[in-house]
């Protein structure tokens, strides 16, 4: 099974996150794109708009089945090893899915002023449409 990972590639804390997720899937379930590669996004009928969302998850057997913004990051947690766990622990408690959610769109809205903007676009090791090799 493969999951597609859609990720702001001129955030640096995007990239960051990315690059860690990397590092503990090793391209075993993750792979990704960024919001910057024009081509992946029109095979998926993803929109700038979709984009100012957030980053999606697309599940690669049921591209239908997306994840947008925390809703996408907290699936990438659950489909982590032990990651449920923790996920499911999250979103049990009383009012923390909804501050996260919001916490969520205050980073997304500003992650250039707080984390800062690449001057270039990262492009995974694990890309989407597989021409990229570890």
């Amino acid at each position: 099974m493969t999951y597609y990972v859609i990720y702001d590639g001129n955030c640096n804390l995007c990239v960051s996150l990315v690059q860690l997720l990397e590092t503990l899937d090793q391209g075993k379930l993750f792979r990704y794109a960024p919001m910057q590669d024009e081509q992946i996004l029109l095979q998926w009928g993803i929109t700038a708009q979709d984009c100012e969302q957030g980053v999606i998850l697309i599940d690669g057997n049921q591209p239908q089945r997306r994840w947008q913004g925390s809703n996408a990051v907290e699936e990438i947690g659950r489909l982590l090893p032990a990651g449920s766990i923790f996920v499911d622990a999250y979103r049990a408690l009383p009012g923390i899915k909804w501050a996260g959610d919001r916490f969520y769109e205050q980073i997304r809205d500003h992650r250039y002023t707080i984390f800062g903007k690449r001057s270039y676009t990262y492009e995974s090791s694990y890309c989407a449409d597989g021409s990229c090799k570890p």
